[in-house]
């Protein structure tokens, strides 16, 4: 029996696919001290970007950082107040948006409701004066990447969400842009269909090499499919680096935060090590002396039931009791919060069949990791 289940379909065969085929080695996009005004607000403080070619970086952060605005002023569609935007090592700060070569798919599909999935797709094509057989073929060429050259006379309204979503992509990708720009594409989508095509659209990255920028507020996606990843607060790019850089090393307290989950516990630092419930742990940054919060990663939380007066005795010097809140399974793994004696809430993740009930006293111990920490508020 044949599996219906979209996640089991393996992307078509491409490797005869003209856009491969045509493929280079991507271009360099370059971020020169950008700002961004409007009015008497300023939503970006210089930020400085270096994308190398072929590169998939994204640009992470919570709503309101700026990230579009970035991608929105390097694709023309915002005007920076001051810096510029070089793509390919020429400036494009005063090029209008039809001339900069660049694709774009945004949060929303954008298709047109008239016109059937093929014409969509070669919508950029025709605006370029292409004629319509050398349109249609390339728009299938398109569509046969993302896997939809099956439903070229269809309409918009006859497809998924995610099957939309494909078509404004082969619809940026027609034109073989020298980058992409993905604003959000996902985030209308359901989950699985949400997971399925971000793999989709890195796999097409690699086969294609071109330069890619994406923006998202949701780190697992940013994890999953980055080169490198800038995170951004405020309208400032806060570190940039590889997912392992940004989990295992941030170099601030936001990044630390934002990026993966952490509980704080209040702690006190010390030069490069913070004592925190009779414990010393090595930390992640440069700051001053002094109480801290310690953003402790639920992977490096140890929970223990503490089941004798023996066993009591041999972990309480270098644990405290806690009392679990609640526990969650996840399928490979279970994520428990427990509250200590003092408030602190923390998160610990173990094995899924490591069961703990509601009201159940543990006793919370850390896995000797660095830790990031920030000044107590």
């Amino acid at each position: 029996m044949t599996s219906t289940d979209p996640l089991l379909h393996p992307l078509p065969r491409t490797a005869d696919n003209p856009l491969i085929s045509g493929a280079d080695e991507g271009t360099r996009v370059e971020f020169r001290g950008i700002v961004k005004d409007y009015g008497t607000t300023r939503v970006l403080h210089g930020v400085d970007l270096d994308v190398a070619p072929g590169e998939f970086v994204s640009l992470l952060g919570p709503s309101g950082c700026g990230k579009t605005t970035a991608l929105r002023v390097l694709a023309g569609l915002e005007r920076a107040t001051a810096g510029s935007v070089v793509v390919g090592g020429r400036d494009l700060s005063a090029v209008p948006t039809n001339k900069r070569d660049l694709g774009m798919v945004f949060q929303s599909y954008s298709l047109f409701p008239h016109l059937r999935v093929r014409d969509n797709a070669a919508f950029g094509l025709r605006r370029r004066g292409v004629g319509g057989r050398d349109a249609a073929r390339r728009a299938g060429d398109a569509l046969d990447l993302v896997g939809l050259g099956h439903l070229g006379d269809r309409f918009p309204h006859q497809l998924s969400g995610g099957q939309q979503q494909r078509v404004a992509l082969a619809r940026a990708l027609v034109t073989q842009p020298r980058v992409l720009l993905l604003d959000e594409p996902l985030s209308a989508l359901d989950a699985k269909v949400r997971v399925q095509l971000r793999d989709e659209i890195r796999r097409i990255q690699l086969r294609l090499g071109m330069t890619t920028l994406f923006v998202t507020h949701d780190q697992e996606e940013a994890l999953a499919v980055s080169d490198r990843i800038a995170v951004m607060n405020a309208g400032r790019i806060e570190q940039v680096g590889s997912a392992e850089d940004l989990y295992l090393r941030p170099e601030t307290p936001h990044v630390a935060a934002f990026v993966g989950i952490s509980s704080p516990v209040p702690g006190r630092r010390h030069g490069d090590r913070v004592s925190v419930w009779n414990v010393e742990l090595r930390v992640t940054g440069d700051g001053p002396d002094g109480d801290v919060d310690v953003l402790v990663r639920p992977e490096n939380v140890r929970l223990q039931r503490a089941t004798t007066a023996n066993d009591e005795a041999a972990v309480g010097a270098r644990s405290v009791g806690a009392v679990v809140e609640e526990s969650t399974f996840l399928g490979s793994y279970r994520r428990t919060l427990v509250r200590t004696a003092d408030g602190v809430l923390l998160r610990a993740q173990h094995a899924a069949g490591e069961r703990l009930e509601y009201g159940e006293s543990v006793h919370v111990s850390f896995v000797d990791q660095p830790v990031a920490v920030r000044p107590q508020t």
